[in-house]
């Protein structure tokens, strides 16, 4: 079997040689430590990007299979996206700098953290009139200049890359990517802007996420229709934080539940049935959501400290729910004696079917090279 083979099989809850060895990549700090210890050289990881070659050439040094995270990703958002730009430099060298979604950021040096945002261009109707919804535009380049992933390297969709995404016969387990619902929204008004737009201009809202949620669409529909094949659907939302939604489960429903729905009818319609959705946090209240709107298969399933598990979501959900993630990688920064018994807490997950391990993040910097070179090796034993 070939990946592509194994993990339609574990979805579908039918046989497979092996689980597969799944990764979902690495923080930069953690790759630039390993060269910095000797197991890597700085032209390894240059380039390195989720699915491309660098990240298959670290697959075979480090004993992955392959990136969850591996998709074709047409511009479903902003474009053209705002000007990077400084507005004002502190004493203490800390700087506000107005990002690609026009959000003021305070980046203070040698901080890797993600930044506090401290304004937002996105408050009014007037803002979204002015500077956003011309970028939400549909137009077909979104698509036609989008790179594909071909052998791990980046072929434009209309230069190679389709022809790539026609054929049958490749191994790659390769996805599309269809965009965020919500997730991209939050980020361009924050979750306090989110909060102010609904209640002070609930009109703006809605039309603000529709607006989103129909070029998410355009986008997936041209790329099926120009004969595009893929193993599964991926969305993009990160929207839940440790305690919970950050989001009105209800109103998520209500607004942004049919955007989903209309792009899983599609998916379904082209042959595809697994899709995946990437959210962090504690993701329980809006399970029913994505569940009942064609979503099925969570990732990564943070463990975090409320030990999110696919267990009491099966036991809930039924089969329809499945996962990829929820492996601990905290693990990775203590001994081989805490791999060992992560791996063996695996064990009854995996027995469920429709699941595959994978770590439930980015790699961070206090993952040590030979605990996760060990992780590979064994989860091949194990689970064999």
């Amino acid at each position: 079997m070939n990946h592509r083979e194994r993990v339609a099989a574990i979805m579908a809850y039918e046989a497979y040689d092996r689980m597969p060895v799944v990764h979902f990549g690495y923080w930069t700090d953690t790759l630039d430590k390993w060269v910095a210890e000797g197991h890597l050289t700085a032209e390894e990881i240059d380039g390195w990007g989720d699915g491309n070659r660098v990240d298959g050439q670290l697959c075979e040094k480090i004993g992955w299979d392959f990136d969850w995270a591996s998709h074709y990703t047409p511009n479903h958002f902003l474009m053209p996206a705002f000007e990077r730009k400084v507005l004002e430099t502190l004493p203490d060298g800390s700087q506000k700098v107005m990002n690609q979604d026009g959000v003021v950021l305070l980046e203070k040096p040698g901080v890797p953290s993600i930044p506090p945002e401290i304004d937002h261009t996105l408050k009014t109707r007037a803002d979204w009139e002015e500077h956003y919804i011309h970028r939400l535009q549909w137009d077909e380049s979104r698509v036609l200049n989008a790179p594909v992933m071909v052998d791990g390297n980046a072929v434009p969709f209309n230069a190679g890359g389709l022809e790539y995404l026609k054929k049958d016969d490749r191994e790659e387990h390769y996805g599309l990517f269809c965009g965020s619902l919500f997730g991209s929204i939050r980020n361009v008004v924050g979750v306090t802007g989110a909060s102010y737009i609904y209640a002070e201009d609930p009109d703006l809202f809605k039309e603000i996420i529709d607006t989103v949620g129909d070029l998410a669409y355009r986008c997936v529909a041209f790329t099926l229709e120009q004969g595009a094949r893929f193993d599964f659907g991926h969305f993009w939302e990160d929207i839940c934080f440790k305690n919970g939604p950050l989001v009105i489960p209800s109103v998520f429903d209500e607004l942004v539940g049919p955007h989903y729905k209309r792009i899983t009818d599609l998916l379904a319609a082209h042959g595809i049935t697994i899709v995946s959705l990437d959210c962090d946090g504690c993701i329980d209240a809006l399970l029913p959501t994505w569940l009942n709107n064609g979503v099925n298969t969570m990732f990564p399933i943070e463990v975090g400290t409320w030990n999110a598990s696919i267990a009491p979501w099966r036991e809930q959900y039924g089969k329809e729910l499945r996962g990829v993630g929820g492996m601990n990688k905290n693990v990775f920064a203590r001994d081989f004696s805490a791999v060992d018994a992560e791996i063996e807490r695996l064990r009854s997950l995996v027995a469920l079917g429709g699941y595959i391990p994978c770590p439930d993040h980015r790699l961070a910097p206090d993952a040590e090279w030979d605990n996760v070179r060990y992780y590979c090796d064994r989860m091949r034993q194990v689970f064999a």
